[in-house]
């Protein structure tokens, strides 16, 4: 992810005010949304996964319900910055989505973002029952913010430019 890729996904998903933010796991999907004016990810929902049809379907129908103009689609790096078999799973995915929902799609880094929220629950003394219900989607929150973060700040920074700050 470049700031290249990321104004072109912004330029490509424009046609629509709000994004989702997708954490893939084995056994989960995570779901997060941004706010109309893409500052703020909140989570929103959590898939236990079956098998790709009815996954897919519900990534769909909440696309189409919020008016969604593209994906954030956490990747699951290795730490020394190189892709391993869960990216791989990832960008299967995305892959496969594409037909059944022509969105753009940005993969972003999502290095320590399980354990980043694991520790903010933790800290806030949350149970491990309830950990286990948020996570996912938290995750996909933390990614999706942390998108939003970049792309407000590539935009904050052309604009200062442009006035001459």
């Amino acid at each position: 992810m470049n700031r290249d890729e990321i104004a072109a996904f912004a330029e490509a998903s424009r046609g629509a005010p709000r994004l989702i933010g997708l954490d893939l796991g084995t056994k989960t999907i995570g779901i997060a949304l941004s706010d109309v004016g893409r500052q703020i990810a909140s989570p929103l929902e959590t898939i236990r996964r079956v098998k790709f049809t009815p996954d897919a379907g519900r990534i769909v129908a909440l696309c189409a319900a919020h008016g969604v103009g593209g994906l954030v689609i956490g990747l699951p790096l290795n730490m020394d910055g190189s892709e391993g078999p869960r990216a791989q799973s990832s960008r299967s995915f995305a892959r496969n989505l594409r037909p059944l929902l022509p969105l753009p799609v940005l993969f972003f880094d999502e290095r320590l973002s399980t354990a980043a929220v694991t520790r903010t629950l933790l800290e806030a003394d949350a149970s491990r029952a309830r950990r286990g219900e948020v996570v996912d989607k938290l995750a996909a929150a933390y990614i999706l913010q942390s998108c939003l973060d970049v792309m407000g700040g590539m935009f904050l920074g052309a604009a200062e430019e442009a006035d001459g700050f």
